[in-house]
């Protein structure tokens, strides 16, 4: 059996290289930060120097800029234009495939799927959650979303707890963050007070196992207190909060709000919140075949609540406005996902923010709704 002390240990920026290579050797596919067209993504690890060692980012609504550190942080940012969802609900599926023989028989075939496990490294706190509602999505229910099944199987979640929230974050306010919960194997506070290094806390068995493979000491009392504080200031520097008192009923009784209609001019409908959402799962299929008519194929895409051809049925839209397309988004991510999946569909990790075009804060827009709704009940 794990002691509580053989769960906890301090390890190098160097032993992040042990780690990669580890997984890599145990057959994982591994997965994590880097930097890429001047913003931070996730993609393949083939070793930790690719890890955004003393960078930072800079967001504000409609603004990300990468920005160098005065250290080498590995983990030294907040999130980027990615989330794990990409990996594990991916943006293109092959569903099947038909082909016609040379004496007119038809055969189908499903693709078969990625053998190797997901090794996914730098999961923030924000996005644990995320992926905890994704499997509800997908999982919970009778009807099992095969892909997702297949890529949620067997993978090991690294976190790293948040230290550098950006101006967009409002994580605390929706108990998703920053620091790590659940929902983990392994967790990495990193600390830069003096000795750059790495507190690591395992949060299963799995995870206990890799640390014991990683060069480490024993972690000290001064190494826990200095991740407690670095979480505690985290928690200080969020750059938004959301109020969510009584937000599903807030927001149905506000259907007919002005508001919606202001943010609708305001708003493109680009549909890029949901593209960057770690929890929007909008999806829709296409059909193809070549030219011959002798092979096609269904392929599943992500599709967006902000497109007007989603919400299409026979004879049109059923919201056709910029204006019922963004309060369907709203309303649904704060609200009516409670009825669904039990939790909200929001983690704060402030992407729809940063990445909106125009600057559209969702904190502010339930900001004036529930402002408006205040002033109309106050007594004259």
């Amino acid at each position: 059996m794990q002691t509580e002390q053989s769960r906890r240990a301090v390890i190098a920026p160097e032993a992040l290289d042990d780690l990669v290579a580890t997984l890599l050797a145990e057959g994982y596919r591994v997965l994590g930060p880097q930097v890429r067209d001047e913003a931070i993504v996730y993609d393949d690890l083939e070793r930790a120097a690719q890890l955004p060692a003393g960078y930072t980012d800079e967001q504000r609504p409609g603004h990300y800029r990468l920005q160098r550190r005065e250290d080498a942080a590995r983990f030294g940012y907040a999130v980027g234009p990615h989330s794990w969802k990409r990996f594990l609900f991916r943006p293109e599926v092959l569903l099947w495939s038909a082909r016609r023989s040379a004496d007119g028989e038809l055969s189908l075939e499903e693709p078969g799927t990625d053998a190797r496990p997901l090794a996914l490294i730098g999961v923030r706190a924000c996005e644990l959650q995320a992926i905890t509602i994704q499997d509800r999505v997908f999982m919970g229910g009778r009807h099992v979303d095969r892909d997702y099944a297949a890529q949620r199987e067997g993978a090991l979640l690294i976190a790293v707890n948040c230290t550098t929230p950006s101006g967009t974050c409002f994580c605390a306010s929706m108990g998703t963050g920053p620091q790590v919960q659940a929902g983990h194997d392994l967790v990495l506070t990193e600390l830069l007070d003096g000795e750059h290094r790495l507190l690591a806390e395992a949060g299963s068995e799995r995870g206990a196992q890799l640390l014991a493979k990683l060069p480490s000491r024993p972690a000290q009392g001064q190494d826990i207190s200095a991740a407690q504080d670095a979480g505690n200031a985290a928690r200080q520097r969020m750059g938004r909060s959301l109020d969510t008192t009584d937000i599903r009923e807030l927001l149905a009784r506000n259907l007919e709000h002005p508001r919606w209609a202001e943010v609708a001019s305001r708003c493109l409908s680009c549909g890029n919140c949901t593209q960057v959402c770690p929890t929007c799962f909008c999806s829709s299929v296409s059909d193809g075949s070549d030219l011959s008519g002798e092979t096609a194929q269904r392929t599943r895409v992500w599709d967006s609540c902000f497109s007007v051809e989603y919400s299409y049925i026979h004879g049109g839209s059923i919201r056709p406005s910029t204006a019922s397309r963004y309060r369907q988004w709203m309303t649904h991510k704060l609200g009516s996902w409670i009825d669904q999946f039990g939790t909200s569909g929001c983690v704060g990790c402030g992407r729809c923010i940063t990445w909106c075009p125009v600057g559209i804060d969702i904190t502010e827009e339930l900001a004036e709704i529930r402002a408006t709704e205040d002033q109309d009940a106050a007594p004259a």
